[in-house]
């Protein structure tokens, strides 16, 4: 907006003369994309909203020169409707009270009663949801969008992936399976791409770290569920098992997080347009007969503000409770899983606590489970899963060593309170190595309950 940054370089003019005045972006150019020019397929009237990298460069010329067509158009752009609101979401905001960030009964009480309905061992084990995603499994998925096989060729292949997951974790006697997530390119997206409110580039790739890119979603307007994006997945999944299989789902801080998000509305009014998205979804799912929904946060750190002071104030209000207005419907027999990776969660273990979450399953093993002090000393009381052994490396680890971990944990946690996980999704990992440590973990459990 030409117009409040002519209102800053004003005031910045009062107290330092212009000839020592510079401008410039905020920050690198690093983490917004190249340039627009390479967007044909998003129309005139919605590109002309986006600045990229080269973009940027160009107002900061715009402003430095005081163009006057420049700034003409900028005013007339600023000044135009750019989405409507969507009336549906706008009331369902409205009608949104206290007693929708608060789950019923305590977490107390339903932790009894989930024990009492899956009667599953001590020291359930479980993945964190994805399974590796094979050469195969990637051209099947390219194959459906470039529309050179049909949507039920495409569902057939991937009924077929998850027919043979499951029965794999079935015979390494995992308690609680997963469906592995062979339609997904990306948590975000793939929940992105069916709600209504996001738009998708062709080529606005930004550095995530290294060499890794992503292309995040662009939050456009008022955030909806346009149908149900995940049911008929896990329902099939749990047709081929009597166990227990996982619904899994994004959360909706993480989605906003790993999304560019608008900037006409707040923050927290965009996190809570998607958890009710989301709700949406675990209530389905529910209805469906998914008994244990996974809502993962991988990304609930990442925007704390640099300010301590602000953590709260300017985040963790409302982040905390987007997360819990996501499942606050369900029934106490409904056990709500979240994951958390990517980040150092010692300092804000109670809020974690405050997700109201049942289970809790974290990446540890790279940290070397510093995260079981923070866990003993908040009197953590959601049951948890520290990952036992690190997915990013190829190497296998042994029962002898899974062994060690748990009895480690064991010293912080409660033993009804400890889950028996990997550290994170295994969709980069080979199915080799995948299948030998998940075999090595559910043998080190087993051992554990025969001490």
């Amino acid at each position: 907006d030409y117009q409040k940054k002519n209102e800053l370089i004003a005031k910045v003019k009062k107290n330092i003369p212009e000839e020592n005045i510079v401008l410039s972006s905020s920050c690198s150019l690093l983490h917004v994309p190249y340039t627009t020019a390479c967007e044909e397929k998003l129309p005139k009237e919605t590109i002309s909203h986006f600045s990229f990298a080269e973009e940027k460069i160009q107002e900061l010329q715009d402003l430095a020169s005081k163009n006057a067509n420049a700034l003409e158009a900028n005013k007339k752009l600023f000044a135009s409707e750019r989405v409507k609101k969507d009336s549906a979401v706008q009331e369902a905001l409205l009608k949104i009270s206290e007693e929708d960030f608060i789950r019923k009964p305590s977490f107390e009480e339903r932790e009894k009663i989930q024990h009492e309905t899956f009667n599953l061992p001590l020291f359930p084990t479980t993945t964190i949801g994805s399974f590796p995603q094979t050469k195969e499994v990637r051209a099947n998925r390219a194959a459906y969008k470039k529309g050179s096989i049909s949507k039920e060729q495409y569902v057939e292949f991937n009924q077929k992936k998850i027919a043979e997951c499951i029965a794999l974790q079935e015979e390494l006697g995992l308690d609680v399976l997963v469906h592995g997530e062979f339609e997904r390119n990306d948590m975000v997206e793939y929940f992105g791409s069916q709600l209504n409110g996001y738009l998708f580039t062709q080529n606005a790739w930004v550095q995530s770290y290294g060499t890794r890119c992503v292309k995040p979603p662009v939050v456009w307007g008022d955030v909806s569920r346009q149908k149900a994006m995940t049911v008929e997945w896990s329902v099939f999944a749990q047709s081929k098992t009597k166990k227990i299989v996982k619904g899994m789902l994004t959360g909706p801080v993480t989605i906003l997080n790993w999304s560019f998000p608008r900037e006409d509305i707040s923050l927290k009014e965009q996190a809570q347009q998607i958890a009710l998205a989301i709700r949406d979804e675990v209530l389905d799912l529910e209805k469906n007969g998914i008994k244990v929904i996974q809502i993962d946060e991988a990304a609930l750190r990442e925007k704390l503000p640099l300010r301590h002071s602000d953590w709260h104030t300017e985040y963790l209000d409302w982040a905390i409770p987007a997360f819990r207005l996501v499942h606050s419907k369900v029934k106490p027999q409904t056990q709500i899983h979240t994951h958390m990776c990517y980040s150092e969660f010692n300092d804000i273990i109670r809020d974690i606590d405050a997700m109201d979450a049942d289970v809790i399953t974290f990446e540890a093993s790279r940290a070397d489970l510093k995260i079981l002090d923070a866990l003993k000393e908040a009197n953590f009381r959601t049951e948890v899963g520290p990952g036992v052994y690190d997915i990013h490396s190829a190497r296998v680890p042994s029962v002898e060593e899974i062994t060690s971990a748990l009895k480690k944990m064991l010293t912080k946690v409660q033993k009804e309170k400890l889950w028996v996980n990997p550290d994170c999704g295994l969709k980069t990992r080979g199915e080799t190595e995948t299948v030998a440590s998940l075999r090595n973990l559910v043998a080190a459990a087993k051992a554990l309950r025969q001490e």
